[in-house]
């Protein structure tokens, strides 16, 4: 009996941490077994992105996924891109027969900076093809404007979990997400964007790469622990701007070492059109032509820049961007972006 509760109490004291290696093995062959079986499709939580997925094999469990850039790279509306097609797959199988099948699952979004119903604004836009500036300012038609309406009645019920809270420390964080867990069987968190959160320890307050250190090995933690991939973005630092090539590296990560090494695959967005706009030549000379022709080869394209990815490859995947309806799309040969709403 003393021996019983000796245990419990170190047990309690040290926590029961170890798994012994024939456990490991079996998760290890589970997971190898359920990605053969899906016939070439990813393993993972499908982006929405075919060649992102081909890279990675889908979002993984206990994954820690950085998406980087400077501003206006899109960041916010790649993670919501994402966020959706995900929260729109998720699709329960007809419980009579037992068939619980997950093509997507249920999503949590922390917007640190963005209300709720900017971010909604966002979707609606992406999914109708109608400009989020036109929507905010009203100036739509009647026909688009019952698309919205349309469009919205069916997205209504999308498992997506909007938390639009500025300034809570990774503490708060850490008790929503497993509330949502636990009451909503939450599949992947994202975090809008990192350098927002603030530590629950007071003593790295003065000290901001301490800080985020500690954030970043919370939420590797916290991966691990809900068995969930969790995708946070991050700001780039301004040295990037003082560069000729603008494509950013690991280390132009914001404030913090601990960003790269916690991370399990860390992406950078890259669009040179953003820079080449500003490069603009007067009009009627040679150089501006020249302009013209460069801005035309890259227009509407996006670069994702694989900087690390602790299983497996590190390319650039080539994507197209639509910045008036915030839309990322697979890179086609076609001359124009797909159209999302009929």
């Amino acid at each position: 009996m003393e021996q019983k509760l000796y245990s419990l109490a170190e047990d309690e004291k040290y926590g029961n941490d170890f798994k012994n290696f024939s456990t490991a093995l079996t998760e290890a062959i589970d997971t190898a077994a359920s990605a053969y079986h899906k016939d070439g499709q990813v393993s993972g939580l499908s982006s929405g992105f075919k060649d992102l997925d081909k890279v990675l094999g889908g979002l993984q469990p206990s994954d820690l996924l950085i998406i980087a850039g400077r501003p206006s790279m899109g960041k916010t509306a790649f993670a919501t891109n994402i966020a959706f097609h995900i929260a729109n797959a998720f699709n329960i199988g007809d419980n009579d027969t037992k068939e619980k099948q997950s093509q997507g699952a249920v999503v949590g979004f922390f917007s640190l900076e963005m209300s709720s119903s900017q971010l909604a604004t966002r979707i609606i836009s992406e999914q109708t093809s109608v400009s989020s500036d036109k929507i905010r300012k009203g100036q739509i038609s009647n026909i688009e404007y019952d698309r919205l309406i349309d469009v919205a009645r069916k997205l209504q019920d999308i498992p997506l979990f909007i938390d639009e809270t500025g300034g809570i420390s990774i503490g708060q964080l850490i008790a929503r997400a497993r509330k949502l867990k636990r009451q909503n069987n939450l599949g992947i968190l994202i975090i809008d964007y990192l350098q927002l959160l603030t530590s629950s320890n007071r003593r790295y307050n003065e000290n901001r790469v301490q800080e985020l250190s500690e954030i970043t090995q919370s939420l590797k933690a916290l991966a691990k622990e809900l068995n969930i991939p969790i995708i946070a973005l991050s700001q780039l630092s301004r040295q990037v701007e003082n560069r000729d090539d603008k494509k950013p590296q690991l280390s132009d990560l914001r404030e913090s070492g601990s960003i790269e090494q916690d991370a399990d695959v860390v992406m950078f967005l890259y669009r040179e059109e953003y820079y080449l706009e500003k490069k603009q030549p007067r009009e009627g000379t040679e150089e501006y032509i020249q302009w013209q022709e460069s801005m035309e080869q890259v227009h509407q394209k996006a670069e994702v820049l694989i900087g690390k990815n602790r299983h497996g490859p590190t390319p650039v995947i080539e994507m197209y961007f639509d910045g008036n309806v915030t839309r990322f799309s697979d890179y086609t040969s076609d001359d124009k972006l797909p159209e999302r709403f009929e």
